[in-house]
């Protein structure tokens, strides 16, 4: 889906091609509606064009409730600089099975699909299509896309979108083996002024520990912990230059203006300048951004007020 282009300039990049979950993402943009879309073939080609200023922002999965982080986007947002997340975005995972017209369930051999999705829906077509065989695409919209251009293939695995994009028709709604499977996406563009607070947000931070020492990731998590901050996630990603070395993808509950955030990050500096902050933005799920025990920007003011006061400020 995209609009006809107004000028040179993309405004939103998103991994593509069209018919993909990262284009149901970018569907809940309020911003992107009426504004030029641009499918880009991987995570680095869409922060690419944001950095090179062809297009606004960039739409891209970073993480999936069945396979976790999204390796290539928490690399490349580890080791590209000046970029900032707006955004977040939840995208249900769920599967059709697709044919050409004319094509019955029953008459399905050999059916294409993207190896991530194949192992999502594997159960069902063991169950409904049995001695099937599978071709590996190489994603779920090439799937569909396969299907003209390969005589040997009966159907696909697909998004439940494709059918937006090819003339294909469904032979089964919603195969996936786990109901509940999500994938969460980020809206990237280049640094610039953080979406205000809205009391449902989270911070997101890649911080590298200084040293390889024993309570080097206690102290690290003491940070947050002390200041009652909870995690939403965190996950190690190798730095690459040796064995035994990670960085460490934090969300944390909250906004970066609300003190008890604001002091967490601050002292994660002073144990780990290598700390990149990415941003605060919405959560998705608009759960409250609570704070734990005495921990509200009220109980700081309170305390700052008192010290102020007992110095004879």
């Amino acid at each position: 889906m995209s609009s006809a282009a107004r000028n040179s300039k993309t405004d939103y990049a998103y991994l593509g091609p069209a018919g993909t979950f990262t284009e149901l993402a970018l569907r809940q943009v309020a911003a992107a509606a009426g504004q030029e879309w641009k499918p880009v073939l991987t995570v680095a080609d869409a922060l690419a064009a944001v950095l090179a200023g062809k297009a606004q922002r960039a739409i891209i999965p970073v993480e999936s409730s069945v396979e976790g982080g999204v390796g290539a986007t928490l690399d490349a947002l580890a080791t590209t600089e000046g970029l900032q997340i707006y955004g977040e975005y939840l995208v249900p995972v769920n599967f059709n099975l697709v044919a050409k017209p004319g094509v019955k369930l029953s008459d399905v051999k050999t059916i294409a699909a993207h190896p991530v999705a194949y192992a999502q829906v594997r159960k069902w077509l063991s169950a409904n299509v049995k001695g099937h065989k599978h071709l590996h695409s190489t994603s779920n919209a090439a799937a569909a896309s396969d299907l003209w251009e390969n005589a040997k293939l009966d159907a696909a695995v697909s998004t439940p979108n494709i059918t937006d994009h090819y003339m294909v028709k469904v032979l089964a709604k919603n195969i996936a083996d786990n109901k509940h499977a999500e994938t969460r996406f980020i809206e990237v563009g280049k640094k610039g002024a953080l979406p205000k607070r809205t009391g449902h947000d989270k911070t997101s931070l890649i911080v590298e520990l200084p040293n390889d020492r024993p309570g080097a990731l206690l102290e690290m998590l003491e940070q947050f912990a002390t200041r009652g901050v909870n995690l939403s996630r965190i996950e190690s990603r190798p730095v690459g230059d040796r064995l035994g070395r990670y960085r460490f993808n934090v969300d944390a509950n909250g906004h970066a203006t609300d003190e008890a955030v604001a002091e967490a990050v601050q002292g994660l500096y002073r144990f780990s300048p290598k700390l990149i902050f990415l941003g605060s933005y919405p959560r998705a799920d608009k759960k409250a951004s609570v704070h734990e025990g005495n921990n509200t920007s009220v109980n700081y003011l309170t305390a700052k007020r008192w010290w102020l006061k007992a110095i004879g400020k």
